[in-house]
């Protein structure tokens, strides 16, 4: 039998050691607030082009390959930390309005090296001009394509907002150009007028615009119809100067990179004056390379002033 002063030590020993397991399970044991910062940085699943991806809940660090991409995370307030750019010439867009995005190659040839010393959680691209980079990219940071930039920028615009973690917010823009729209058609009588985006390629190419490109479905948005021709995807039809008079309509928008300079109007234009009595010029980093919420509210004032301006 224990002695009684030997009963009381092991006593003691037991319920200190007790004591060491319950303080170690609280210590395990995550608080509320733990788990709610969990639960923020926890992946989420999107679904895209190439499937479906595990991406963070907030990324810090964005790279985008596409203006789309570039344009609609901007206008939701997140600076990505890098984009592929329309030419190395041109470099971020002006009308952004945005500091500390680096350069990384041109949307058609995005550079990977550059992308990688940039450390991404998260990359959006596009199907139709990054397929084949797909796999490296994914190898660099979680990568989500729209299937194409010529398909309906909206629809674009709401599955980057889906990456993103600001479907709200993405929402909220396109309501917001939405509704500009519908002003700027209760303040003009557009009813039965047509309008034409005319893109100067070279000397034997015109480019004209349709109704589910970016510029030509927001002429269709403030209440313009756009003249009847044989779209590729309702996005675009080239012609040569010779057919010029294909393109007449009440209000055509010619772009330049100069809005000033109005040699930039096609010689057969001018050559057909008679034809063609309402000619704007009009910017293409905006009206055909600045697709995204903010460069549609840029392209509806250049609208809003064209109408207000008649």
């Amino acid at each position: 039998m224990l002695s009684r002063p030997v009963r009381r030590a092991l006593s003691a020993v037991a319920i200190s050691a007790a004591a060491a397991l319950v303080v170690a399970g609280c210590a395990a044991q995550p608080s509320a607030a733990d788990t709610s910062s969990e639960a923020s940085v926890a992946p989420r699943a999107v679904e895209h082009a190439r499937g479906v991806t595990e991406v963070p809940e907030q990324p810090q660090r964005v790279v985008t390959l596409e203006p789309l991409e570039l344009d609609t995370a901007v206008s939701v307030g997140i600076t990505p930390v890098g984009a592929a750019v329309a030419s190395n010439v041109a470099g971020i867009p002006a009308y952004l309005e945005v500091d500390g995005v680096e350069p990384v190659g041109t949307v058609p040839e995005p550079d990977l090296e550059a992308i990688a010393a940039l450390k991404p959680d998260l990359i959006l691209g596009t199907e139709a001009r990054h397929s084949k980079l797909y796999d490296q990219l994914s190898a660099i940071a979680p990568t989500v394509f729209i299937a194409t930039q010529a398909d309906p920028w909206r629809d674009n615009a709401e599955l980057i907002g889906q990456a993103l973690g600001r479907e709200d917010e993405v929402a909220a823009q396109i309501a917001a150009v939405d509704d500009r729209c519908a002003e700027i058609g209760a303040a003009h009588d557009l009813a039965g007028k047509t309008a034409q985006v005319i893109r100067p390629r070279d000397e034997t190419t015109l480019s004209l615009y349709g109704p589910v490109s970016f510029a030509g479905s927001l002429l269709e948005c403030v209440g313009y119809a756009t003249p009847e021709h044989d779209w590729a995807d309702g996005l675009q039809a080239d012609i040569s100067p010779e057919n010029i008079l294909d393109a007449r309509a009440d209000a055509v928008f010619v772009t330049a990179s100069d809005t000033t300079d109005t040699s930039a109007i096609p010689a057969a234009i001018t050559q057909n004056a008679d034809a063609f009595p309402s000619v704007t010029l009009v910017d293409t980093s905006t009206w055909v390379a600045g697709v995204g919420p903010r460069g549609a509210q840029s392209v509806l004032t250049d609208i809003e002033r064209f109408l207000d301006g008649r």
